[in-house]
């Protein structure tokens, strides 16, 4: 993958939302698995499979830990995730550089090559 490609693992909305969502926590802070599904609105079943993709690729890390005879599972974004967002920004940026906020294209510049 190039830097201007988009992640295509990023790129699915539900995982750019968990990825988006995770980043924005302080660098090293972990949220719990029903709160991230709160917070997303999504299935237990829907979450856990998204989460398993991101995570195989590096992108999250999951903790589960024992209390008693509950059982609490925290994820977080990897140093590997937040790069990859960062890339995955970027690449957006550079797609969508050439149109104003409204989706409209931007005044041209010299560098442009009209069709």
């Amino acid at each position: 993958m190039t830097a201007d490609e988009l992640d295509p693992l990023i790129h699915v909305p539900t995982r750019l939302k968990i990825v988006v969502t995770l980043a924005e926590l302080p660098d090293g802070d972990a949220v719990s698995f029903t709160r991230l599904q709160d917070m997303l609105g999504l299935t237990p079943g829907n979450l856990i499979i998204q989460l398993r993709k991101l995570e195989e690729a590096g992108y999250l890390a999951s903790e589960k830990t024992r209390s008693g005879s509950a059982q609490k599972t925290t994820v977080a974004l990897t140093r590997t995730g937040r790069a990859a967002l960062g890339a995955y920004t970027r690449a957006l940026r550079n797609l969508l550089g050439g149109l104003d906020e409204d989706g409209w294209a931007a005044e041209p510049d010299s560098s442009r090559v009209a069709f």
